[in-house]
């Protein structure tokens, strides 16, 4: 207690994550570029809802729009600042708060796709940790509304692992991961880049994918060809990460070169695939959306570019082609252009090979 939290970008995970500290009576301050939702947050609190079993709950909070972050120069420095931006937002969201952290202060990604670097550029390497959000299923649908479309998942499953660039375990590890544990099960790790990789893969399968063809997670697992499409996208990007030299972690409950094995049309490692994501969608609303098909919908600017088009970036470097990664890329970047509409056929008449 008594360390001054700052959650840069109070979307769903940030807001989800900030909610849950703020109810366990940590001092925390949201700042948001989105004025609607920051004016509803300083009238009515910010409000969690579940698909699943969990309560909901509402907590009065502190929330600032970016215009209003230079007040911070008249407070106490920030200790702990969440970056939860979107991917090409993470610059200027981290030069922003960069001025008022504390001597010892620090900034935490806590985003999707591999940011700190981009951090690191501003503050320098020592003021940078990652903390991975897996498979935490929540969405921003209106102002002042973070619903996770999911059950927590407790021991089942570690949804936050924070950790050092340089892998050894620190009191401020342990600290980012103690204030998180409050929304979910956390754990500290010693192999951030494997694991940030790993969601890499994991939101690689998806985000763009729901993007493109406008449905929802359980409708594109349901269609054979939108599956095997999302194993061969995972497959690609788990090989890059390998080449990479990470040692990369489960993804969606699997060994990765299962899917790997099942992306490059392996029988067997298919049917291990399939089975173990039917099984894992009993916990998740067949309705629910991953971030990049919301944004899709909300009319916002994609992350692709960070997602499956780094995958083909980092694959041209090391002599491995990405067709399929490529391919979604474009269609995805396409579809936001407004010059396609989202449509599983996108996808489903893809001839690739």
């Amino acid at each position: 207690m008594g360390r001054k939290i700052a959650i840069v970008g109070a979307g769903a995970v940030g807001g989800y994550a900030g909610a849950h500290m703020v109810q366990a009576g940590e001092d925390v301050t949201f700042i948001d570029p989105w004025p609607e939702h920051v004016e509803h947050m300083r009238k009515h609190g910010l409000r969690v809802t579940h698909a699943m079993k969990e309560p909901e709950f509402k907590v009065p909070v502190r929330a600032l729009h970016v215009t209003d972050a230079q007040q911070l120069a008249k407070e106490k420095p920030v200790d702990i600042a969440f970056v939860c931006m979107k991917s090409y937002d993470t610059a200027w969201a981290t030069m922003m708060i960069r001025q008022y952290l504390a001597p010892d202060g620090y900034v935490v990604s806590l985003q999707n796709c591999m940011n700190e670097e981009t951090i690191a550029g501003i503050v320098g390497w020592g003021k940078t940790l990652g903390c991975i959000a897996s498979s935490i299923t929540v969405n921003l649908p209106e102002p002042g509304l973070i619903h996770r479309g999911a059950a927590k998942h407790g021991a089942a499953h570690t949804v936050f692992r924070t950790g050092e660039a340089h892998g050894r375990i620190t009191p401020r590890a342990e600290e980012v991961c103690r204030l998180v544990a409050y929304a979910d099960s956390a754990k500290v790790t010693n192999n951030l880049w494997g694991e940030r990789w790993s969601k890499l893969v994991a939101n690689s399968m998806q985000n763009g994918l729901s993007a493109c063809t406008g449905l929802g997670g359980g409708a594109m697992l349901k269609d054979d060809a939108l599956r095997r499409f999302s194993t061969r996208l995972g497959s690609e990007a788990i090989r890059v990460g390998q080449a990479h030299g990470y040692q990369l972690e489960e993804v969606l409950h699997l060994p990765p070169d299962t899917i790997a094995r099942a992306g490059e049309g392996d029988a067997e490692a298919t049917r291990i695939c399939d089975e173990q994501r039917f099984k894992d969608s009993g916990r998740t609303s067949a309705t629910q959306k991953p971030s990049m098909g919301q944004d899709m919908q909300k009319g916002r600017r994609t992350e692709i570019e960070f997602l499956n088009g780094f995958v083909v970036r980092e694959g041209e470097k090391l002599g491995l082609p990405c067709r399929a990664n490529a391919t979604l890329t474009d269609i995805v970047t396409r579809v936001e252009r407004g010059e396609l509409k989202p449509d599983p056929k996108h996808i489903t008449e893809l001839r690739l090979n």
